[in-house]
């Protein structure tokens, strides 16, 4: 439950729906001001997209030292109260006045857990890592990453019922498997709500000329920043998911599904700074790499603009202007073909790769799943609700420093919603 307590919000309280770093931000900038904040969260941890990320801008630190400062300030809060894998089944009312209704889906683990992690010790089941969008797995009882918050350990209901799930109760010495939990269904009230639900990667596979789930060894960028993380599915090594050979020769393709009518037509804004900070995880990892980035357009505005001079200057480092037609396979060595046009030389270029990464654009997650509750959209999907406000990457496509100024501010209209 919200903060492992009975939620009890009165009239002024805010809602955020969304734990990602637009949804932290905005309610901590309100409940340091003196409001009561609820986040609200599907995931069974805060932290969103930015606690998959190996490095962010413009720092190019790792999240963790973000988050933990965040994670902090919410813990010395009483103020900010959060549920996890929450999510809102419906909205009535209006500003000063909505009525909510929340389901919590069963953890199995109530707050005793310790996280000593005998439960996954214990546990004969693996499943699919979603965490690292499939490139490995994990047990069935599972903390979902080293930086998770709260700090406590799932149990996948697929094994509800089974011998392995008995297997992680009589295994935790703490009494803090609780296979009789249920889904539960509570109403609050709440003066403002904020959707701050974050953005998912395209598809990659609706792009067939692009290959993406034929092709072995092509991935998106979100995969290539589990791949470089040291918590990821190779620990920080950058290899090749078809035989675990290390990456010497990797391309990189902007605007996969982007700036393209029959997919986003929008530009989705971090791709190209994605790519081109990527391009110093393989650069560092082996001086002797290459990397070839097939853009429309750099898009690196303001202060990026150093950046992407930067990785310019490194020689190892080609840049073709031409959008890719085809990506296929070598089936006897599993490298990549790229098949692209050089539109400033003419030439038609066939490539060859040991590796590829897709810049998947940044699609907003309304796409898929509405605000259930008067919310009105821009012909792309992105919330511009007045009433029923919105921030992050939701509202527009954004990098986590602009996330978290648009997050500031859509705090201040949620605390003025709360005062009129």
């Amino acid at each position: 439950m919200a903060d492992e307590k009975t939620p009890t919000p009165g009239s002024g309280t805010i809602l955020v729906v969304g734990g990602g770093i637009s949804g932290i931000t905005t309610a901590l900038e309100a409940a340091e001001v003196g409001y009561e904040v609820f986040i609200v969260e599907k995931n069974p941890y805060l932290g969103g997209r930015v606690a998959q990320l190996n490095k962010y801008f413009p720092k190019l630190c790792p999240p963790t030292c973000g988050l933990e400062i965040n994670f902090q300030r919410i813990k010395n809060n009483n103020l900010v109260k959060w549920f996890t894998m929450t999510e809102v089944e419906k909205i009535s009312g209006g500003p000063g006045n909505y009525d909510v209704t929340l389901k919590q889906s069963p953890r199995y683990v109530n707050n005793n857990c310790t996280c000593c992690g005998k439960c996954a010790e214990a546990c004969d089941v693996e499943i699919p890592n979603t965490f690292n969008f499939g490139m490995d797995k994990r047990k069935a009882a599972y903390l979902p990453h080293e930086m998770s918050f709260p700090q406590r350990y799932v149990l996948d209901p697929s094994i509800i019922g089974t011998k392995s799930a008995q297997k992680c109760k009589d295994a935790c010495p703490y009494n803090a498997i609780d296979l009789d939990d249920k889904a539960k269904t509570f109403n609050i009230k709440a003066a403002s709500v904020v959707w701050a639900t974050g953005w998912n990667p395209y598809d990659a596979s609706k792009m067939t000329n692009l290959s993406f789930g034929k092709v072995q060894n092509l991935i998106t960028n979100m995969m290539m920043e589990r791949l470089a993380a040291t918590n990821g599915p190779t620990n920080g090594k950058i290899v090749r998911p078809s035989d675990g050979k290390t990456v010497n020769n990797i391309a990189f393709v902007q605007c996969a599904g982007s700036r393209d009518e029959n997919h986003l037509p929008f530009c989705s804004y971090i791709c190209c700074l994605a790519s081109l900070k990527q391009t110093t995880y393989i650069r560092e990892a082996n001086p002797e790499s290459k990397a070839t980035i097939y853009y429309i357009d750099l898009r690196t505005p303001g202060r990026y603009e150093k950046f992407y001079k930067k990785v310019k200057a490194d020689g190892n480092v080609s840049f073709i202007k031409g959008k890719v037609a085809k990506i296929e396979e070598d089936p006897a060595t599993k490298d990549v073909i790229v098949t692209v046009e050089d539109t400033l030389s003419g030439k038609k270029i066939h490539a060859r790769h040991e590796m590829v990464v897709l810049a998947t654009g940044m699609e907003p997650s309304t796409a898929s799943v509405k605000v259930p509750g008067n919310a009105q959209y821009d012909d792309n999907n992105f919330v511009i609700s007045a009433d029923i406000l919105s921030t992050g990457c939701v509202k527009k496509p954004s990098d986590v420093m602009s996330s978290g100024q648009t997050a500031t501010g859509t705090a201040l209209k949620a605390i003025q919603m709360v005062r009129r």
